[in-house]
C-alpha cells in the first residue's frame, strides 16, 4: 500500500452537484448551481478545544461524532439541493409557493426538504430494521431449528441487512443523478488522497489518485452492519427471556425488538467509529483483509469523476483547510432562496466572530430589501436575486471594508453624502457640531470649515442655514482627493459652499464669524489598535493627530487670531477625554474670552467652543 506522508483530519461527503469537506474548525460545501456556476458555503463549527469532555471519551466520541456528522451532512445536503435544484430565475413563483410564503413564511424548497427528510428516515427504518426482521421471521417460521432471537437468527438477520444494503446501492445506480453523486463522492476521496500523498492539489494530480479511502462513510456503514449483528445478538438474549416469561409472541415481540435495536444504534455507531479510526491509522498490508469489504463497497459508491467535479472537491478541501489554518477565514453563504429570520442571524453571527458591528447586518438587509430596520423582525421569504445582492455586500464587509464605502454613500444630518477611501466616513456624533454651528450663525455671517473631508459639516450647515438666513460657507482640506468628494457632495445636495485646498490656514484669506473643525485627533501610537475597518481603510492623514492626538489643535491655536472676527467663535470636535486639554491649549496660546464644552447624546464631551 502506498505510504501517505500527509495526514489530515478533513473528511467529506458528496452532496447534490457538489462536495462538502469538513475540518476541525469549519466545513465548506462547493456546488454547481443550475447555471453551471460554482457556489461556496463555508461555515464555522465548534473547534476541538472548545468541545465537551465527552467528545474525547472512546465509544462516546464515536456516538457524538456520528450524530454530528449526520446533522451537518443533512444540512449540507439540503443546502446543496437549494442551490443545485432551482426554478428558472425568470419563471414566476407558483400560486402554492406564493401562498406558503405569505401564510406559513416558508419556501416550497423548505417543505420539500422536510418531506424528503421524513420519507428518508422512514425508508431507512423499513429497509434496514423492519424488512430484515420480517424476512428472517419468515425463515424462522418455516425452517426448523432456527429459534427466533438465537445466534443463527441474528446472523441471518444481519446477513439480510447487508444484502439489502448492497441491493439498495445497486438500485441507486439506476438513476443518473445518483450516479453523478457517486462521481462527486469519488472526487472527494481522490482529492483527500492527493493531499495525503503530498501532491499539489491540481486536477491532473487528483485524477491519478485512488477513489478509495480508509475513512469513507461507506466503510463505516459496513462496520455498523457487522457490529450490529454482535450487539443485537447480545440484546436478543434478555429479550427472549422476557418474551418467554410474559408469553409474548408475534407482532408485539417484533415491535419491541425494533425499538431495542434503535436504542442500541448509538452503541453500535460508537464501536464502529473506534474500529474505523484504528484501521485508518495504519497503511500496512496486514490490515487489508479487514479493510477489503469496505473498499469493495466503495467500488460501488464511488465513480471516476469529471474534471468539473474534481474542481468542486479541490475548492471545498482548500476552503476547509483554510478555515482550520486561519481563524480569520470568513464564512460564506449560498446564494439561494431563504428566509429572513434565518439569513439575518447567520450574518450577525459571522460579523460578531469578526468583531464587526452586528447592526451592519441589519443595515445591509434593510437597504438591499428597501424596508425599514424596524420591519426586520417580521418573517419573509428572500428570493434568490435578493439573497445574491445581500450576500455580495455581506462578503465584502467581511473583508473589513466599511459598510458605507461599500454602498458608496451615507446619511449625515438628513443629507446623502458620497464616501469612499478618499475621506473619513462622517460619524453621527459630528452632527452635534452642526447643531452648535447653526445655533450660532446669524444672517450675513461667514463660516470656515477646516479639515472638511467629505464636506459633511460645511454642506449640512450651508443647506440648513439657507432655509432662513444668508450665510457664506467655505470648506478647506489639505487633501485634493477629499476635496473632489466634497465638491461632488455639494453639487449633489445643491449646497452653496466654496472649497479651498489648504493645510489649515495656509491658503485661507479673510476673517470669519465662525470657524469649525473636525481635525485628526487619534494618538499616533493608537492607530494600530483601531478597528480594522478604520485602521486599514479610512485615510491615515485624517486620523493621525500626533503623539498625544492634539497637534492640529495647537496649530489652529497658533494662527486662529488672524482669521476670526471679534465676537467670533471656534468650534472643534474632539476625542473622548481631550476637551479640557484643548481648552488649556487655546487659553495659553490665544486671547479667548471664554471656553465651554458640549456633550454628545452619549454624554461624551464632544465639542469645544472657544469665544473670541
Amino acid at each position: 500500500m502506498r505510504k501517505k506522508p500527509n495526514r489530515t483530519y478533513i473528511g467529506g461527503q458528496a452532496v447534490i452537484q457538489g462536495v462538502m469537506m469538513r475540518g476541525k474548525r469549519g466545513m465548506a460545501t462547493v456546488v454547481r448551481d443550475d447555471k453551471g456556476e460554482i457556489q461556496t458555503e463555508a461555515l464555522r463549527i465548534t473547534p476541538p478545544e472548545k468541545r465537551s469532555f465527552w467528545t474525547r471519551v472512546p465509544i462516546v466520541r464515536g456516538v457524538i461524532n456520528f450524530f454530528s456528522s449526520l446533522v451537518l451532512g443533512m444540512k449540507a445536503l439540503t443546502r446543496s439541493a437549494d442551490v443545485a435544484i432551482t426554478e428558472e430565475e425568470e419563471a414566476p413563483p407558483s400560486k402554492l409557493s406564493k401562498w406558503m410564503a405569505e401564510h406559513w413564511k416558508i419556501s416550497a424548497s423548505d417543505m420539500i426538504s422536510a418531506i424528503s427528510l421524513v420519507l428518508g428516515v422512514g425508508l431507512a427504518l423499513v429497509l434496514f430494521l423492519w424488512l430484515p426482521q420480517f424476512l428472517t421471521g419468515l425463515i424462522s417460521d418455516n425452517v426448523a431449528g432456527i429459534p427466533e432471537g438465537g445466534v443463527w437468527y441474528c446472523l441471518i438477520e444481519g446477513g439480510m441487512r447487508l444484502v439489502i444494503f448492497v441491493f439498495y446501492i445497486l438500485f441507486t445506480l439506476c438513476f443518473k443523478s445518483l450516479r453523478e453523486t457517486y462521481m462527486y463522492h469519488g472526487a472527494e476521496h481522490k482529492t483527500i488522497n492527493c493531499y495525503e500523498y503530498g501532491l499539489p492539489l491540481t486536477t491532473e494530480n487528483v485524477k491519478k489518485c485512488s477513489r478509495l479511502h480508509d475513512r469513507c462513510g461507506t466503510t463505516f456503514i459496513f462496520l455498523v452492519l457487522i457490529i450490529s449483528i454482535v450487539v443485537f445478538a447480545f440484546v436478543s438474549l434478555p429479550l427472549n427471556l422476557m418474551y418467554d416469561h410474559f408469553g409474548l409472541t408475534g407482532f408485539v415481540t417484533r415491535l419491541i425488538s425494533i425499538v431495542a435495536k434503535l436504542l442500541c444504534l448509538p452503541l453500535v455507531a460508537g464501536i464502529s467509529y473506534e474500529i474505523l479510526k484504528f484501521l485508518s491509522l495504519f497503511q500496512t498490508p496486514l490490515l487489508l483483509p479487514l479493510k477489503a469489504p469496505g473498499f469493495l463497497l466503495q467500488m460501488l459508491t464511488t465513480r471516476e469523476p469529471e474534471d468539473d467535479m474534481i474542481e468542486c472537491a479541490i475548492l471545498a478541501f482548500r476552503k476547509a483547510y483554510e478555515m482550520d489554518d486561519d481563524p480569520d477565514s470568513p464564512e460564506k453563504f449560498f446564494v439561494t432562496e431563504t428566509k429572513l429570520l434565518k439569513l439575518l442571524p447567520d450574518m450577525k453571527r459571522s460579523f460578531a466572530a469578526r468583531d464587526i458591528d452586528e447592526a451592519d447586518a441589519e443595515w445591509i438587509v434593510s437597504m438591499e430589501l428597501g424596508i425599514p430596520r424596524s420591519e426586520l423582525k417580521t418573517e419573509r421569504v428572500i428570493t434568490r436575486t435578493e439573497c445574491g445582492k445581500i450576500l455580495s455586500v455581506f462578503e465584502e464587509r467581511l473583508t473589513g471594508r466599511p459598510l458605507w464605502y461599500i454602498f458608496g454613500n451615507t446619511e449625515f444630518y438628513g443629507y446623502t453624502l458620497k464616501v469612499d477611501e478618499r475621506t473619513l466616513i462622517p460619524r453621527p456624533e459630528t452632527e452635534e457640531l452642526v447643531r452648535e454651528a447653526l445655533s450660532f450663525l446669524k444672517d450675513g455671517d461667514s463660516m470656515l470649515d477646516l479639515c472638511t473631508g467629505s464636506g459633511a459639516v460645511a454642506i449640512a450647515v450651508a443647506c440648513e442655514a439657507a432655509k432662513d438666513r444668508a450665510v457664506t460657507v467655505v470648506g478647506s482640506d489639505i487633501s485634493e482627493e477629499a476635496l473632489e468628494v466634497a465638491k461632488e457632495n455639494a453639487r449633489q445636495n445643491k449646497a452653496n459652499v466654496s472649497f479651498v485646498a489648504s493645510d489649515l490656514f495656509k491658503n485661507i484669506r479673510g476673517k470669519y464669524n465662525l470657524i469649525t473643525a473636525n481635525p485628526p485627533y487619534i494618538k499616533h501610537g493608537e492607530i494600530e489598535t483601531l478597528a480594522r475597518e478604520v485602521r486599514d481603510f479610512e485615510p491615515r492623514i485624517a486620523l493621525d493627530g500626533g503623539e498625544d492626538g492634539l497637534d492640529f489643535y495647537r496649530r489652529i491655536a497658533e494662527k486662529i487670531g488672524r482669521y476670526i472676527v471679534r465676537g467670533g467663535m471656534l468650534m472643534v470636535e474632539c476625542g473622548e477625554g481631550q476637551a479640557q486639554d484643548i481648552i488649556k491649549i487655546f487659553q495659553s496660546a490665544t486671547r479667548c474670552d471664554f471656553a465651554m464644552v458640549v456633550k454628545d447624546l452619549a454624554g461624551v464631551e464632544r465639542v469645544v467652543k472657544i469665544g473670541f
